[in-house]
């Protein structure tokens, strides 16, 4: 499984990788400058009275449009049905891992090949399709609803959902009063051989550091990598596997995937141990949209309070301040996925250094 997991993971280290190695990644080491005008701006843009009633005429004309995103099929199926039943309009959808998204979006994009309308997936990865100039800024009623911080300084992309890390517990297994507070307690010798940890998640360890300072986050790690957890590749797989009683404790999962399990009568439960770290999700579109009307209802029909509710009646964490959550209501700490990009080299070393022993 070890093994599985180190020549699968670390997508953004061999993402930047490929990209270096076709051009794409010029951008990649500092904030993306000004993008030029793109062929679709005025409709992006447009804020006049009819706005809502010519965007619905001509989204249904288009009548189509292609969604890439690594929303799960719980998430997706229920959104696209619920926009297609809407407005009639056929959505195209391809799934994949952020990693993958990013790297089709991008190969597409050096190619000039537009078959993309709307992307959404990690944060991190929509940030560097900004970085590559190949999305748009848009306007919607609903970006009122956001807070300032889910939407990016350069506007290329906005925050829709986001997703919380959190530790996930087999409750055959584990009582949920043995958890401690903090990540530091899973240091006691009895938690030895019960951690598990997805193995992509470095963004995870460089937000705890730095929330901790330096010389304590990194003693933390250290000691944390010595007592040898379990890496597992996919965080929907190592919640599978908490809820299967294979990984009894599991360091990094999405709060929300445990939501879904838990609905399902899967004996399994999370705790938000401190620091919890949240990871925005990006919502954009296409700068080339071949369908930029229907990109653009699409998009707004995400952000909707409607599409909002949604979410998080699946156990998602919408970004909307109109739509109440408990999946959010603790101390947190959003990862800059800014920063993610700019520091990738430095922490995927660290850890894999620490984790993988690459």
């Amino acid at each position: 499984m070890r093994e599985m997991v180190r020549s699968g993971k670390q997508y953004l280290n061999l993402l930047c990788g490929f990209a270096a190695a076709m051009s794409l990644c010029s951008a990649a080491l500092g904030a993306p400058s000004a993008a030029p005008a793109g062929p679709n701006d005025a409709i992006y843009m447009y804020r006049g009275a009819d706005r809502n009633q010519q965007l619905a005429a001509k989204a249904k004309q288009e009548g189509t449009l292609t969604f890439y995103s690594s929303l799960s099929s719980g998430e997706s199926t229920p959104l696209i049905d619920a926009f297609e039943k809407k407005y009639g309009i056929k959505v195209n959808f391809w799934r994949a891992n952020s990693g993958q998204v990013a790297q089709r979006t991008m190969t597409e994009g050096q190619a000039h090949r537009y078959v993309m309308d709307v992307l959404e997936t990690n944060g991190s990865e929509v940030e560097m399709a900004a970085r590559e100039k190949l999305l748009s800024e848009f306007y919607s009623p609903y970006l009122a609803d956001l807070p300032p911080d889910a939407i990016g300084p350069h506007r290329l992309w906005v925050s829709d959902r986001s997703n919380f890390i959190v530790v996930a517990y087999n409750t055959n297994k584990i009582k949920r009063a043995d958890l401690p507070a903090t990540y530091e307690g899973f240091l006691d010798p009895k938690w030895k051989g019960l951690i598990n940890i997805e193995a992509s998640d470095i963004e995870w360890m460089a937000t705890i550091v730095k929330k901790m300072g330096n010389d304590k986050g990194m003693k933390f790690f250290q000691d944390l990598a010595a007592t040898k957890p379990e890496m597992r590749a996919g965080h929907i797989l190592l919640a599978q596997m908490v809820g299967a009683g294979e990984a009894p404790v599991a360091l990094t999962i999405y709060n929300g995937e445990v939501e879904s399990l838990k609905r399902k009568g899967t004996p399994i439960d999370w705790m938000p141990i401190q620091p919890v770290v949240g990871r925005p999700q990006g919502l954009a579109v296409a700068k080339n949209a071949p369908h930029p009307y229907a990109a653009l209802l699409f998009a707004d029909f995400i952000l909707s309070p409607e599409n909002q509710k949604m979410y998080a009646a699946l156990g998602r964490v919408p970004t909307s301040v109109k739509v109440k959550t408990e999946l959010n209501n603790f101390p947190h700490v959003m990862l800059d996925t800014a920063a993610v990009l700019d520091e990738n080299d430095k922490w995927t070393k660290l850890w894999n250094d620490l984790f993988l022993k690459k």
